[in-house]
């Protein structure tokens, strides 16, 4: 879907149809279409022939492209927990996998990649309660994975404006949110990640962005990408005023929250709470 809305870009940056690009290398306009909506796997060949009627000549931009289709025809590592995750969720796995630094808000809960398992078994309880142990041991399972992908990546970079209500309102036990916290008081000693924190009784608070998540990637890889969830699922936004409109509003959110050292100062006090 990714590298579809980039052949899509470079073909809109030129001015041409899927009409016009069918003209000179033969395939239908559906196949286009498919390719762009990232229903169609990427043939080398076709690539080749496409890159070229969009005037990518630089031999190291086309390696790039070239790269990126290939990755995109494969299975990833995340489709062995197909069963237990939606096709937006793979999405966004993927884009976890892919990114340089994942900048992140969250308004009703932590950020997925620091919780610890205890606080999500008790998250997926409370607000899925159909669901069997065995499919929340198997989604627990992937996320622990994540953090996994995300801890051995070195140089990925994870900010995260934490909502002050997510360290008072508890999931599980007493204990087990205190060891959530004390979880985020280690994980701020890691260089790579950042944690700033929006304080619950601060007035005016440019909080509207909503549950955002902000992806960049290395050496022009990709463009930023933008996901926002909202009830009934989350939407990916790629266009570039869209992005800019979120990227904007998470960096007045986080010009308004405290910085990492007088977030794990909150948050050790947040944890005398729970004792």
């Amino acid at each position: 879907m990714i590298f579809g809305e980039t052949l899509r870009q470079r073909r809109q940056a030129l001015g041409l149809t899927a009409e016009d690009v069918v003209r000179q290398i033969g395939h239908s306009a559906s196949k286009i279409s498919r390719m762009e909506n990232g229903r169609h796997d990427f043939k080398e060949a076709d690539l080749h022939r496409l890159l070229d009627v969009y005037g990518v000549r630089d031999e190291s931009e086309r390696d790039l492209l070239l790269d990126l289709a290939r990755a995109a025809n494969e299975r990833g590592w995340w489709d062995a927990w197909s069963d237990v995750s939606t096709k937006t969720l793979q999405t966004l796995v993927s884009l976890e996998d892919m990114a340089q630094r994942i900048r992140s808000y969250e308004i009703a809960q932590l950020p997925g990649l620091v919780q610890t398992a205890e606080y999500t078994r008790a998250l997926i309880r409370a607000n899925s309660p159909g669901k069997s142990e065995q499919d929340i041991d198997r989604i627990i399972e992937l996320r622990a994975m994540r953090q996994q992908r995300l801890m051995r990546s070195p140089g990925k970079k994870l900010l995260c404006v934490l909502d002050e209500v997510t360290l008072v309102r508890p999931y599980g036990s007493r204990e087990g949110m205190r060891r959530q916290l004390e979880h985020l008081i280690s994980l701020a000693d890691d260089p790579d990640i950042g944690f700033n924190l929006v304080e619950l009784n601060r007035p005016n608070l440019p909080v509207q962005i909503g549950t955002t998540t902000i992806f960049d990637f290395a050496d022009g890889q990709l463009p930023d990408i933008v996901y926002i969830e909202r009830s009934g699922g989350g939407l990916y936004l790629q266009e570039e005023h869209e992005v800019d409109e979120h990227v904007k509003g998470f960096d007045r959110l986080m010009i308004a929250s405290l910085g990492q050292r007088a977030t794990v100062r909150r948050i050790q006090d947040h944890i005398k709470k729970f004792r």
